[in-house]
């Protein structure tokens, strides 16, 4: 285990930038994922962490030695890949093996390390297999027993659980994180599913488009994003916005749309006129009448068995609400719809930060 710092990490393929000043720190057993959509700089940043990929600028620190111009084998890193990355012709016990083999162990000192490690990932009646004879979570289980046994630093996962289905995914999730509190590796996790990222995360990382947009715990991220990216992507169902102007009511505010429509908000700071942006959890938006209670056209409702969710039309906002009731509605329904001030996300209209 070990501390790992990125200090300005930065790459460039060409004259393209696609991971741009990382500054994260990891702590010693700490379990960070890092989360965001395709194609926003996430597995590139992992590579270079791993050695995979050169850093082109800043600097990586594991342990508190810098390490950006080690070799891979010489960072003491583990990675666990989404195509588990098995030998087809190599027993499960002997894929396990494989590193220690590579570096020189004695089996003597590598064979109790196995059997602990079969042990916690539920491998034992299975160490004489070959991968074929597997299904696919008891292969990522090997490839995460290999990374165990190998007893590194820093434990890389890359997307683990993509290849798997939902309810696998789901059993995998909690052995993951089951194992880390065990073993209190450090870890970083890659994964675009965000609620990998909540359910998992000791602290997230939000990435886009190369840059690190807020890092923390999971319910601060999810209670207090900094901006809109973080605020519409963490969440299912996402957040819905409301766009207009700051207007000012007496001792209260509200945001009048260009439509006419008119929501309370917070009081703020701000001068009359300023173009901000609304945003409302799905589960604090409240159907039915009430203070502030406005008409909405439904759009469409999708029933999940423990929630409905409820998508609706606010003037020129579409809004989702998520009911644990069973809702009488259908599309083009008319439903009177509120959105609480006292839960509002206030953003900047131009540069989308948090405002309130």
């Amino acid at each position: 285990m070990a501390e790992v710092r990125l200090d300005a990490v930065g790459k460039r393929f060409g004259a393209l930038a696609v991971v741009q000043d990382v500054d994260l720190t990891l702590a010693d057993g700490e379990f960070v994922v890092l989360v965001g959509p395709s194609g926003c700089g996430k597995s590139t940043l992992m590579r270079m962490i791993a050695g995979l990929e050169e850093i082109s600028s800043g600097a990586l620190y594991i342990g508190g030695t810098r390490a950006d111009a080690l070799p891979p084998q010489r960072r003491n890193i583990a990675m666990v890949f989404q195509s588990y990355a098995l030998y087809p012709h190599l027993s499960v016990f002997e894929n396990i093996a494989f590193g220690p083999r590579l570096r020189g162990e004695k089996e003597g000192h590598f064979r109790p390390r196995i059997t602990r490690a079969a042990e916690m990932l539920n491998l034992g009646p299975y160490l004489d297999r070959l991968p074929r004879a597997l299904s696919g979570g008891q292969r990522q289980r090997v490839a995460m027993g290999r990374a165990v046994v190998r007893e590194p630093a820093l434990i890389l996962f890359d997307e683990p659980l993509s290849n798997l289905d939902a309810k696998l995914r789901v059993q995998m999730r909690a052995e993951i994180k089951a194992l880390h509190q065990r073993l209190r590796n450090t870890v970083l996790y890659v994964t675009h599913d965000q609620i990998e990222a909540m359910t998992m995360a000791d602290r997230i990382a939000v990435m886009n488009a190369g840059r690190i947009e807020q890092v923390g715990s999971p319910l601060a991220l999810y209670d207090r994003p900094g901006n809109l990216f973080v605020a519409g992507f963490l969440g299912s169902p996402a957040m819905s916005f409301v766009s207009g102007t700051f207007v000012r009511e007496g001792d209260g505010a509200a945001l009048l749309g260009a439509d006419g429509l008119r929501l309370a908000l917070p009081v703020l700071d701000l001068p009359a006129g300023r173009r901000i942006v609304l945003g409302v959890r799905p589960e604090h938006v409240v159907l039915g009448e009430g203070p502030g209670a406005q008409a909405a056209e439904v759009e469409l409702v999708e029933p999940t068995g423990a929630e409905t969710h409820l998508y609706a039309r606010l003037g020129e906002a579409r809004i989702c609400a998520a009911s644990h009731q069973r809702l009488p509605f259908g599309p083009g329904s008319r439903v009177m719809v509120s959105l609480p001030a006292a839960h509002a996300h206030v953003f900047d209209a131009a540069d989308g930060r948090r405002l309130n």
